[in-house]
């Protein structure tokens, strides 16, 4: 039967009186027939691509018409669950993205191939979101309900989430259109899972229940090998957002696929990936139990990877390692105070924070000395009084980049007087000998910051000053007095009065 005509079919039954539910009218064939044939002409090569456009809105119209009964078999599921899962894969496929070659940047005329694809996500869309509203109508069926409608929506939920959550971004395969239809596809999909959101879809919704991360991980493993991730540009991006869906203490029984999928996607040459590997071993380390990260060198593995990274030279990269190795090393290592005084060998916090202060004394790019200054204050917090190791260089890169102003929002002189500060607190005995250096480095900065004519803001200049002006402070404390006696006479002879506000506070302080 023709398309249009078991379409006429279908209509005409739906306006007649309801007989028995189970039994459909003689006139329409069984459903797996009717789909079994569809599956044969979406799957064919051959066909144009208006003729396979035009069956996709027969398609939704179908799905939209048809018995609830007629389509999911009633009382015996398993022939429509089939076919109806074969359907929806082969829909998907339809609307893929093009294969790339492995190492290929992008598609040859991307643009135009990316527009035809949009189109046809659109187009697919609607179908499936015609699908799903009907197994929600069926699901409120006493003679179908969950126990018929539930294994359909199994068998299809994973396909149909991997293509909604591919379109739902902004992404540069998508448009205005087919990414409005994904995202009310995966609303969709949520809903008639019963589900309140994506995240509970996935993980579930107790600790007891799985939900569908395990079927969407199935579907995606074979694209995240070291061979085939690269061809599909959709599956990084699909595989992190879901990842980052799935929290404790859920995360843990999926570690084994996870965390591989993770170094593979960081260890990439392109800065964006390395990103989003990292980003995802965040995720990943924050959401799974210390002791399950340190079997089987799991963490030691993790730890290299990262650390191979600080070698590199873009700042958001940089920026994501370190914020990510801060949440690393609490699980590789005790707190270094907890060591015991007779052995208190190089840690990997000592690892890192020696790699990162050598860099920081040769860099002149601002932005990665702000993303150098801007995690500096924690590393410093980690070691506490066992920041003594590396005082020698640390008091070096904190004079060297009190020096410099580095634009509007001073993120590097912030940061480092916020690491100065730390610094005094946790090693305050070693801070006598180190007086005159931090003095005129501060005092410096204070007067290059009050003297400034250039478009830094205001509030910024009074951050600045406010962090030298407590640096100060805290030196008179552990120095017993001596900065007030050093800064009596500036005082006496500065005619600045926000500098002589400044000391004065410093003087006042008991």
């Amino acid at each position: 039967m023709e398309l249009s005509s078991l379409l006429a079919s279908l209509k005409l039954e739906s306006q007649q009186e309801p007989g028995d539910p189970g039994q459909p009218g003689s006139s329409v064939p069984p459903a797996p027939q009717v789909l079994s044939q569809l599956l044969l002409l979406l799957s064919g090569g051959g066909a144009r691509s208006s003729t396979k456009a035009g069956m996709l809105r027969d398609l939704s119209a179908l799905f939209q018409a048809a018995d609830c009964h007629w389509l999911f078999g009633g009382a015996l599921p398993p022939p429509s669950l089939k076919v109806l899962g074969d359907v929806v894969r082969a829909l998907s496929c339809y609307a893929a993205l093009p294969k790339l070659e492995r190492d290929a940047g992008d598609l040859p005329g991307h643009d135009a191939c990316y527009a035809a694809v949009a189109e046809r996500v659109a187009d697919v869309g609607l179908v499936l979101l015609s699908l799903l509203a009907k197994v929600e109508v069926a699901k409120g069926l006493a003679s179908l309900g969950p126990t018929v409608v539930d294994p359909v929506l199994c068998d299809v939920a994973g396909p149909i989430y991997v293509f909604a959550a591919t379109h739902c971004m902004k992404r540069p395969w998508t448009s205005p259109r087919s990414q409005s239809v994904a995202q009310e596809l995966l609303a969709s999909l949520v809903r008639a899972a019963g589900c309140g959101s994506v995240a509970e879809f996935l993980q579930g919704t107790n600790e007891d229940e799985a939900g569908r991360f395990a079927a969407v991980m199935g579907l995606l493993k074979p694209e995240l090998t070291k061979e085939t991730w690269r061809c599909n540009p959709a599956t990084k991006h699909v595989f992190s957002q879901t990842l980052r869906q799935v929290t404790r203490p859920w995360l843990s029984r999926y570690l084994e696929s996870v965390l591989p999928a993770s170094l593979l996607i960081s260890d990439d040459y392109q800065e964006e990936n390395k990103i989003l590997g990292v980003l995802c071993l965040q995720h990943i380390i924050l959401n799974v139990p210390a002791a399950e990260l340190c079997q089987f060198n799991r963490a030691q593995v993790v730890y290299h990877a990262l650390y191979n990274h600080l070698y590199s030279r873009e700042a958001q990269l940089i920026q994501a390692v370190l914020l990510c190795l801060l949440d690393l090393l609490p699980v590789l290592e005790k707190s270094p105070q907890q060591l015991s005084k007779e052995t208190r060998p190089a840690t990997p916090s000592d690892e890192v924070l020696q790699l990162v202060l050598t860099h920081m004394e040769a860099e002149h790019r601002l932005a990665l000395r702000r993303a150098y200054a801007h995690t500096l204050p924690a590393f410093v917090e980690r070691h506490g009084i066992l920041i003594a190791r590396h005082l020698k260089r640390l008091e070096r890169v904190i004079v060297a980049y009190l020096e410099i102003c580095d634009g509007p929002e001073e993120e590097a002189r912030l940061g480092i007087l916020e690491t100065l500060k730390c610094t005094i607190q946790h090693a305050w005995p070693r801070m006598l000998c180190r007086l005159s250096v931090l003095l005129k480095a501060l005092l410096r900065m204070m007067w290059d910051v009050q003297t400034d004519t250039s478009l830094t803001p205001e509030t910024v200049k009074t951050a600045l000053l406010q962090g030298a002006t407590d640096c100060l402070i805290l030196l008179d404390r552990c120095s017993e007095g001596q900065v007030k006696i050093l800064l009596d006479g500036i005082y006496h002879s500065c005619e600045d009065n926000t500098m002589r506000e400044c000391i004065r506070r410093v003087q006042e302080d008991t």
